[in-house]
């Protein structure tokens, strides 16, 4: 969903000069090797119902041999605008740039120079009629293989984060041109990804609500909606000031769609339900590969959930890699051999964009749309982001995985045995105070920033979380050996409070043992010996522990069940290492805070209804609470 580094740096750069540009105007640094091997020409190509979308395409100047296309829609702008005005940038990679392609880029419905009303994540509609994101891709493919010169008749498609979306949301009824799409941090549900974790909003991207809010008064090369006004350099501060979510109207004007959409829809209702990618992927015959990042704290939700829903409904070629990359990053460039690539403050990798580029993505398109090399040999490539490599699979998650449950303990004990006390023993469950005055920060206090998304909190050493006494902690005995995750997970939790609403975040954490050497390309400042790195976290608000469409209210003191799944990994515990598990109510500002009073829309609560409560995990033989994992035998 966010605004990626291309487009951060075109805006950055219009911001500066005109877009009105002509043959001799200045040039975006770094454009003269596209200059040289390529044309730009830009059309407004008609759709179905008369809307023109603004197409820019980049043809090798070598017209001796013909060439796939290579697509991508984007909300973010095709910019530099004019035939004279070259990006730096056309395709997915430098090396394939070089390989030579036609390069089209194409202003989606509504969005900067294009035609039309833009609509948020908009429903795919199986109706030749009526338009949706696919039928503007069905026509704008149709009218490139039958107009653009030199093209051999396939199409691939490419694009992260919004604009994979968008590669998805071509799949179904696709043109039969489109031959291969790589869906890259795809959006695949807002009540999932990027704005809702289940149902818990995320406050920490209240400044992209702008983006996506207003409508443009026709085509224009300049950005039309506001930025959101802070008002402060104090992130934390900013939030924890605002107070409830309604107090956020004032930032918005009253035309900002997408917020009204967000505070008018608390629920998993028609308006979300119709906006899912995934029910619509059936009867695909392109061939896909599956991009993500297992430190993805946009979309992680989407790549996942988009393969594992094209490989149920159909048989054509559907693969997946997911690298150790937070959102986009595998695309990044110019990222030196010797260099590590670090999420956060933790060093991972070198190479890691390289391999990906050169290795994966390239061939699969040069196979797929020119018929050079091999078919991908993976169905699944996954980075173990505990071992530090790289490993193929047949199927994910992998066949041979073994399904495992680690019991919450009396004493903050983790393990393979599940509790025997009843429960009205002392030790039948854990209880915590959650106050949302003083809400659990998602990372280090002073590490919270204003961001357009959040992104580097998640390999964050978490023992600034273990020592506040609103967080549970369950921690395992040394293992004695290896524990390779491959999969989901699922939190099985049995709880209550003593008010009528809570939300339940689930942390996965990897505790070193106290000895460990400095992991090498790393913040100077981490101390490894004991380090409390994060795998995996979750959150859900518990409203919707039996529905997401008909939330509920907790009974006080009443125990509930609440199922939280959490997403895949593919993660070793080496030999030494121990396996811990948080579970707290609060993960502010990165998740807005719980009234912990039920109202029907949290969006419409007072500032009053914010209120402590006393919440509890129960670990006894009646209500047990556990961590289903896979492991990789």
């Amino acid at each position: 969903m966010c605004i990626l580094t291309r487009f951060v740096f075109l805006v950055a750069f219009a911001l500066a000069t005109s877009f009105a540009g002509h043959a001799s105007a200045q040039q975006f640094p770094g454009a003269e090797r596209i200059i040289a091997a390529y044309q730009k020409t830009e059309v407004d190509i008609p759709m179905r119902d008369g809307i023109k979308l603004h197409t820019t395409i980049y043809s090798p100047r070598d017209t001796s041999k013909k060439y796939p296309i290579m697509l991508n829609r984007t909300p973010y702008s095709t910019g530099p605008y004019g035939e004279g005005r070259y990006s730096p940038r056309v395709g997915p990679s430098a090396i394939m740039e070089d390989q030579g392609y036609i390069f089209v880029h194409q202003d989606v419905r509504g969005r900067f120079m294009s035609e039309g009303s833009y609509d948020n994540m908009r429903p795919n509609v199986d109706d030749e009629k009526v338009v949706d994101e696919s039928s503007d891709t069905y026509d704008t493919i149709d009218f490139l293989v039958k107009r653009v010169r030199n093209n051999n008749g396939k199409v691939g498609m490419w694009g992260i984060s919004y604009p994979g979306f968008y590669c998805a949301a071509a799949l179904p009824n696709h043109h039969p041109a489109l031959v291969a799409s790589t869906p890259q941090a795809p959006i695949s549900d807002f009540f999932f990804d990027d704005f809702h974790h289940h149902g818990a909003y995320l406050l920490s991207y209240l400044s992209a609500t702008n983006t996506f809010g207003y409508q443009h008064n026709g085509p224009t090369q300049r950005k039309w909606y506001p930025e959101v006004a802070m008002g402060t350099k104090d992130a934390w501060q900013f939030y924890l000031n605002m107070g409830s979510l309604k107090n956020a109207d004032q930032l918005f004007e009253e035309k900002n769609e997408f917020w009204q959409q967000l505070s008018n829809h608390p629920n998993y209702d028609s308006f979300w339900q119709k906006r899912s990618i995934l029910p619509h992927l059936k009867d695909i015959k392109t061939n896909v590969l599956v991009v993500g990042g297992f430190y993805d704290a946009e979309d992680l939700y989407g790549p996942l959930n988009i393969y594992r829903s094209i490989e149920k409904n159909n048989d054509t070629f559907n693969a997946i890699i997911m690298g150790p990359w937070e959102h986009g990053e595998w695309a990044r460039r110019g990222v030196r051999p010797d260099q590590i690539y670090t999420v956060g403050k933790l060093g991972i990798d070198k190479g890691l964009q390289e391999f990906y580029q050169r290795q994966v993505e390239a061939p699969f398109f040069a196979h797929f749309l020119k018929g050079e090399g091999a078919a991908p040999e993976f169905e699944a490539m996954m980075y173990d982001t505990g071992a530090r490599s790289w490993k193929k699979f047949s199927k994910w998650p992998p066949a041979e995985s073994k399904t495992i449950k680690q019991y919450f303990g009396a004493g903050g004990k983790l393990g393979s045995e599940a509790p025997q006390s009843n429960a009205n023993a002392d030790d039948a469950f854990t209880e915590f105070i959650s106050d949302p005055a003083n809400p659990v920060p998602y990372r280090q206090q002073s590490d919270i920033k204003f961001r357009f998304t959040p992104r580097e909190f998640m390999t964050d050493d978490q023992r600034f979380a273990t020592a506040r006494p609103d967080v549970l902690s369950f921690v395992s005995d040394p293992l004695e050996k290896p524990m390779t995750l491959t999969g989901d997970m699922l939190a099985h939790l049995q709880v209550s409070t003593s008010q009528s609403a809570a939300d339940w975040i689930v942390k996965l954490i990897d505790v070193y043992p106290d000895d460990h050497p400095f992991v090498e390309g790393s913040d100077a400042g981490i101390k490894f010996g004991g380090f409390q790195g994060l795998v995996r976290s979750e959150t859900i608000r518990g409203r919707f522990r039996n529905s997401y469409e008909k939330p509920e209210p907790f009974v006080p003191d009443e125990v509930a069940t609440v199922d939280l799944p959490l997403q895949d990994v593919c993660y070793t515990f080496k030999p030494g290492h121990r396996i811990m598990i948080h579970v707290q109510s609060t993960f502010f500002p990165y998740i807005d805070r719980n009234p912990q009073k039920y109202v029907p829309n949290i969006f419409d609560a007072d500032d009053a209804d914010f209120v402590p409560a006393t919440h509890r995990v129960y670990h006894n033989a009646d209500n047990a609470s556990w961590i289903e994992m896979k492991v990789l035998e």
